[in-house]
């Protein structure tokens, strides 16, 4: 049983009955909804822009949206929405202007419009809404003394993400600061384990069962210390669904990338491929998935994975993620970038 809350409040008596149509049509689906919060799995949280309040989620499997009413749309609506995002500690901002749209905006920096049906924003939000994240680390500090200052695959990791820089494929840690007092970012820091939102990620095959990745909210242009900014990824804990890390004594880890489980299944699934590269840049003529499920999610790396694995050459594919940016493997970091770098396009396109 999936259980939903509404949270809250809205701008106007329009803006409450569209947002409770929307939870009206979750229940239809099987969610019961609850009183408490802290209980539910996903959360409609309706907000005032002028003073937006932060869901401050008691689990990071709960799964929020923010609601915001305006009364015309926005001359820039991803620069409008953003904040909110980043203020209210959504996974996805919902913009409604009453009978001219919706616009989704996503932690990717992408914006997308859909007619104000609550029908529809339903369909978008009920994937999103029912999928697993996978986003906690077990840390085993069993690292082979041999790696604790890396090996030539951390090296090649970290030259990785410096070229992604240069080829300006690397937006810059979103200052997450700014829109956040002291006590929201101490909030945010403590739900995610991070400082800032930054995008993209590299991850390099290190023997038959283990991979280097970079961890979650660094500067991929400075992924310095192995066990820190790039650690080992050993397995996959499903029935807890934890990410397995093996890192060196002493040292305080920061969690690895959210998409570690969706590196973890390609990397299972074809042995032939020696890293894999994703970015929030696009190529034309690609596969990709059908539903822009969040980063982190079973149902994310199940998508990809299984789009790889019908691609020609897996070891060498480009998968597109709806809303979201491309995947790519290949043999190395420096293969992938040398094959995809004329053809890559900064701008996602949302749909």
């Amino acid at each position: 049983m999936r259980r939903y809350a509404i949270w809250g409040t809205a701008t106007s008596p329009g803006h409450e009955a569209w947002v409770r149509s929307i939870g009206e049509a979750f229940e239809a689906d099987g969610f019961v909804r609850v009183d408490d919060h802290a209980e539910a799995d996903f959360v409609l949280n309706m907000f005032d822009p002028a003073d937006p309040k932060a869901f401050r989620r008691s689990s990071r499997g709960t799964y929020s949206a923010s609601f915001y009413e305006l009364e015309d749309e926005p001359e820039d609506v991803l620069r409008t929405s953003y904040p909110n995002l980043v203020r209210t500690l959504a996974n996805v901002v919902v913009l409604h202007v009453p009978g001219k749209g919706v616009w989704f905006t996503t932690m990717e920096r992408g914006t997308y419009k859909i007619s104000d049906d609550p029908a529809e924003v339903f369909e978008r939000l009920a994937p999103l809404a029912k999928s697993k994240l996978v986003i906690d680390n077990e840390f085993v500090p069993d690292l082979e003394p041999e790696l604790w200052d890396g090996d030539e695959v951390t090296a090649d990791i970290a030259a990785g993400g410096k070229r992604m820089q240069e080829l300006d494929l690397l937006p810059a840690p979103f200052p997450v600061h700014e829109y956040l007092d002291e006590r929201d970012l101490r909030h945010v820091m403590r739900l995610y384990q991070v400082g800032g939102l930054s995008y993209g990620n590299l991850s390099a095959r290190k023997d038959a069962t283990r991979f280097w990745m970079s961890a979650s909210g660094v500067d991929k242009s400075r992924l310095e210390v192995p066990g820190r900014d790039i650690l080992l990824v050993t397995g996959y804990d499903e029935p807890n669904a934890k990410m397995m890390i093996s890192v060196p004594p002493g040292i305080e880890p920061r969690r690895v990338s959210v998409d570690a489980i969706e590196h973890w299944m390609i990397y299972r699934a074809h042995p032939d491929v020696g890293a894999i590269l994703h970015v929030h840049a696009w190529m034309e003529g690609i596969a990709a998935t059908d539903i822009n499920y969040p980063c982190g999610t079973q149902e994310l790396a199940e998508s990809v994975a299984a789009l790889i694995a019908r691609e020609p050459d897996p070891a060498h594919a480009v998968i597109g993620l709806r809303n979201h940016g491309i995947t790519a493997t290949g043999d190395s970091l420096t293969e992938i970038l040398d094959r995809i770098e004329s053809s890559i396009l900064r701008q996602v396109p949302m749909t």
